[in-house]
Formats: C-alpha cells, sequence, structure tokens
C-alpha cells in the first residue's frame, strides 16, 4: 500500500509533523516562560535595591554594572571560564565512570563492599576545603588537583545512588531472574542495570551540578587561572562587579550542564516517565 493510498496521504502527513512541531515548540516555551520570568523580575529587583540604597559598587554592583564587565571584559573572563569548564567536565566524566565502577564491584564482592563502603562514606564525610590544599600539595597548581577535587565530590553520589538501585531489584523481576535460572552475571546485565538506570539518573543529575563547585574549591585553594581564581583577585582589589561577573558565568556553566545531564539521562532511561 502506497503513503497516498493509506489512511494519510502526503499532506496529512506533513501536516502531523508540522503540528508535532508545534506542540513541542510550545511545550519548550513554556517550561522556559517561568524560570525566565523568575530571573527578570530577581534581575530588576535587584537594580532596584542598588539604585534606591545607592549602593556604593564595591559593595554590591547592580546587574547592569555586572553586565558590562561582561561584555567589556568578555574575552579575559571566557579565557578563565575555559580553564573551570576542562576541570569540571574532566571531573564529572571521570567521577561518574568511577562512581558506576565502584557501585558494581561492590554489588558484585561482599567482601570488597566490607571493605569499600567505609572509604566511600569517608569521602563524603571529610571536609572538602580541609582536603584541597593537601591535593594541592601533591599535584601542583594546574588542572589535577582540581579534577580530583571535582571527583571526590560528585563521586559518592554516583556510587551510593546506582549501587541502591541496583540492590533494589523489583520482587517481580528477581521472582524472573529466578525462574530462568540467571547466572549471577546475566542476572546483573539483564535484570539490575536496566532497573537501576533510573537511580543512577538521579545521582548523574546530581552530580552535574556539584562538579563546578569542586573544581572551583579546587581553583580557591590554589590555582593559575580560572573563575574562582579571578574571584579571588577581584575580591582582593574591592573588584566586585568582575567577581559577580565570574559568579554569573559559573551559574550559566552549573545551568548547563545540568540541562545536558538532563539530556544524557533521558537517553539513559527513555522509558522512565516524568511530569
Amino acid at each position: 500500500m502506497s503513503i497516498a493510498s493509506g489512511p494519510y496521504g502526503p499532506s496529512e502527513l506533513r501536516t502531523t509533523d508540522q503540528g508535532g512541531l508545534l506542540r513541542s515548540s510550545l511545550s519548550l516555551l513554556r517550561r522556559l516562560l517561568a524560570p525566565v520570568l523568575t530571573l527578570a523580575l530577581l534581575l530588576v529587583a535587584w537594580e532596584l535595591l542598588v539604585r534606591l540604597a545607592e549602593l556604593p559598587r564595591f559593595m554590591l554592583p547592580g546587574p547592569m554594572a555586572v553586565g558590562a564587565v561582561l561584555v567589556e571584559q568578555h574575552e579575559f573572563l571566557l579565557r578563565h571560564a575555559r580553564l573551570t569548564l576542562t576541570g569540571t567536565l574532566l571531573g564529572f566524566a571521570f567521577g561518574v565512570a568511577a562512581g558506576v565502577l565502584v557501585a558494581l564491584v561492590m554489588w558484585l564482592s561482599p567482601l570488597i563492599r566490607r571493605g569499600l563502603l567505609p572509604v566511600v562514606l569517608v569521602t563524603q564525610a571529610l571536609p572538602v576545603f580541609a582536603i584541597a590544599p593537601i591535593l594541592v600539595l601533591w599535584l601542583g597548581f594546574g588542572l589535577a588537583s582540581k579534577v580530583v577535587m571535582a571527583v571526590l565530590v560528585i563521586f559518592f553520589a554516583v556510587t551510593s545512588s546506582f549501587f541502591d538501585g541496583l540492590r533494589r531489584l523489583d520482587p517481580g523481576l528477581s521472582d524472573l531472574s529466578r525462574l530462568y535460572r540467571a547466572s549471577r552475571w546475566q542476572d546483573l546485565a539483564l535484570f539490575r542495570i536496566p532497573s537501576a538506570m533510573p537511580a543512577l539518573a538521579s545521582g548523574i543529575r546530581i552530580a552535574a551540578v556539584f562538579a563546578p563547585i569542586g573544581a572551583v574549591i579546587g581553583e580557591w585553594v590554589g590555582a593559575k587561572g580560572g573563575l574562582a581564581f579571578i574571584m579571588l583577585q577581584s575580591n582582593a582589589r574591592m573588584q566586585t562587579d568582575v567577581m559577580f561577573a565570574a559568579l554569573a558565568l559559573l551559574a550559566v556553566m552549573v545551568l548547563s550542564l545540568r540541562f545536558l545531564a538532563d539530556r544524557l539521562t533521558r537517553l539513559l532511561v527513555p522509558w522512565q516517565v516524568e511530569d
């Protein structure tokens, strides 16, 4: 049966595609409208506060002043932002990979689990500001210490989320695995990993938010460049508008990474229904 002789001809198919695209665009606009309006209201309130209270720029610059810095010094700011972004992305990738690997090893071997679980908990319990100077002392002021700091910050979220997902198998799937007499590896590959993917997706979303923070903490303690380096230098020179410009770039970085993580997790868990 040709398309023309089917229930929908070419014109009807084009209309259906256009209607679906229009609905998708409208849905995206509705999702973006609330945060954009909220941000606009906050910026207007911030600017009014600065102007009505006549606050000096070194105390609290207005959004207009911060925007002017972003335009005038964009090359300088973007050059340092690339350093922070590099450490963030590498830390995110290594942290997610390490968390997935450790969670799998902990589930496969109870003996290794008993040995690794306290180490995993300690990585989360130790204050990151206490670890950062040691990492800088060991790894230097370059990129390595920032990547390791980002890994340490997000490692626990990914490991704990994925490990809990591996342990909490649906009773029906567990009965099905026993019914087919699946081996431990078959049970892991066919039942537990697919069942644990939503939990892993949650861990990845959390990691996307905290990875930039880990990189910034590493830069804050010791670095030759990066957004945190700009914040420290501008704060020491009372250039508060430059510091806020660096913070604005960091906020954009966090939101962008979270957006990419959402898209990645939708590919990993296409069957999960979200509101």
